[in-house]
């Protein structure tokens, strides 16, 4: 058991951000380049905490350290403290004076986003703006702490604590260099990295085809596109992913059954969305603002 209830009292915010920096990073070290400040700093916050908690946090492990049991579950509250603290505290400033956090998968984060965020910028200039880009499960997981205000990715899960408050219509388009021989079920397929959506999604389509071509990892939708373009494979892709190689002829799109495949963005909110969460929702969705990129509302925030 914990040694005392009065934890808030005994440790400080910062504590809490330097225990969560070295729970994510492995090290004290790296924890410490973070934060900006020096390694020693880090390990009188840690060596504070677990005083004050009265449990070990952190073992050493080879070189380096791992959260004991009592760090991993004690993790999972700090997470969704801070969460919420920085929730709160764009919370209470009006819209125009807020801050929107923004989590989105790696291709929303090139192809979708940018103009958007560029555009909101530029109409609310004194709203802060973060992004952070992770993979879909990342993404949801780290929602559901009150990490971010908006994740922009495929339809949330269950229990991600989000809601759909606007969407756009997008495909998964199977893209080639132009004059393919081969059957598109043997080429070569290129797939983005370990943890992104549309690899699950293409390699659950090849397994509803009972179809087994080569396979090869290239990481992210530009360097699978980039292979693409120069015929080492085809590569099934969210369509504004491979929109200017497809206009230009680099390109083309091959059919094999089940696609293009329907998979709309969601821009998700949480359940009580801040002042300047609803009007950053609000700008995406506006057509004089942000033209032919606009969303179109779904489910309208509370407030």
């Amino acid at each position: 058991m914990f040694a005392s209830p009065d934890l808030p009292a005994a440790a400080t915010w910062g504590r809490l951000r330097t225990f969560l920096a070295v729970y994510d990073t492995g090290s004290v070290r790296a924890a410490a380049q973070t934060l900006h400040v020096t390694p020693p700093a880090v390990s009188a916050a840690i060596a504070a905490l677990e005083d004050a908690l009265g449990t070990t946090l952190f073992g050493k492990s080879g070189r380096g350290i791992v959260a004991t049991e009592s760090g991993e579950i004690f993790a999972g509250y700090v997470r969704k403290l801070l969460g919420l603290l920085a929730e709160a505290a764009g919370a209470v400033h009006d819209a125009d004076r807020g801050r929107v956090r923004i989590g989105a998968v790696a291709t929303a984060s090139e192809y979708v986003l940018p103009a958007l965020m560029a555009t909101f910028a530029r109409a609310h200039p004194h709203v802060e703006l973060s992004l952070s880009v992770l993979t879909r499960g990342e993404l949801f997981a780290r929602a559901a702490d009150h990490v971010f205000d908006i994740a922009l990715a495929g339809r949330p899960p269950r229990g991600s604590g989000l809601v759909t408050a606007a969407q756009r219509a997008n495909r998964l388009l199977l893209v080639g260099r132009p004059g393919l021989v081969d059957d598109p079920l043997t080429t070569p397929w290129l797939l983005t990295g370990i943890g992104s959506g549309t690899r699950d999604t293409t390699l659950s389509l090849l397994s509803r085809l009972q179809a087994a071509p080569p396979l090869l990892t290239l990481g992210t939708s530009g360097a699978a596109v980039a292979a693409a373009r120069e015929g080492l494979g085809v590569t099934l892709v969210h369509e504004e992913a491979a929109r200017e190689q497809l206009a230009s002829g680099e390109l083309v799109s091959y059919s094999v059954p089940g696609t293009p495949l329907d998979r709309p963005w969601h821009v998700c909110a949480t359940q009580e969305p801040t002042a300047a969460t609803r009007m950053f929702v609000a700008h995406l969705c506006d057509p004089e603002q942000v033209g032919a990129a606009a969303f179109h509302t779904r489910v309208r925030p509370k407030g």
